[in-house]
């Protein structure tokens, strides 16, 4: 039985939305296709997850009317869906770049996965926020990417947290 990550359904912390066996350092995959679909099994089993397969398609659903790669390496797949009962998470480095149709028409190297049910919208934008103010500084982005294991990931999220202004 994995490790249940915290169950607060109005955090705006990031790190309390992950746990190593939502991060995946070195996801494979060569098409953007594959590795969203890599990266939502990473919730496989999670408690707050009552279909994967209803995830899958609300996520594959919300890319298609526009792409999430935001740039600067980096894609924020997201979508709202009652397949949650609760904001979950999940993060990867993939193993190569991965072209994403990104705004800057950069490849991808970091991806974090964002699902909230549909009454969590002010948390969902809330974390949407958070995740881009952390992910728009160079160092660490850069340190994540240097990162080997799941454990250390968790660890930048939670020390790059400590230093954003809004705590």
């Amino acid at each position: 039985m994995r490790p249940e990550p915290a169950m607060q359904t109005s955090t705006s912390q990031i790190h309390q939305l992950l746990v190593p066996e939502t991060i995946r350092v070195g996801l494979p995959g060569h098409t953007k296709e594959e590795v969203l679909n890599h990266l939502i099994d990473l919730l496989r089993g999670h408690p707050a997850v009552r279909d994967l397969e209803a995830v899958r398609q609300a996520v594959l659903a919300r890319e298609r009317m526009m792409s999430t790669g935001v740039g600067k390496g980096l894609g924020l797949p997201h979508a709202k869906t009652p397949a949650v009962t609760t904001t979950v998470a999940a993060f990867a480095i993939t193993a190569e770049p991965v072209e994403f149709d990104a705004i800057d028409q950069q490849p991808v190297r970091l991806l974090f996965l964002l699902v909230g049910p549909e009454a969590a919208k002010s948390q969902h934008i809330k974390l949407l926020s958070r995740i881009s103010r952390l992910m728009n500084r160079d160092g660490f982005r850069t340190r994540l990417l240097e990162a080997r294991t799941p454990e250390e990931v968790l660890h930048l999220f939670e020390e790059g947290e400590s230093q954003l202004v809004d705590q």
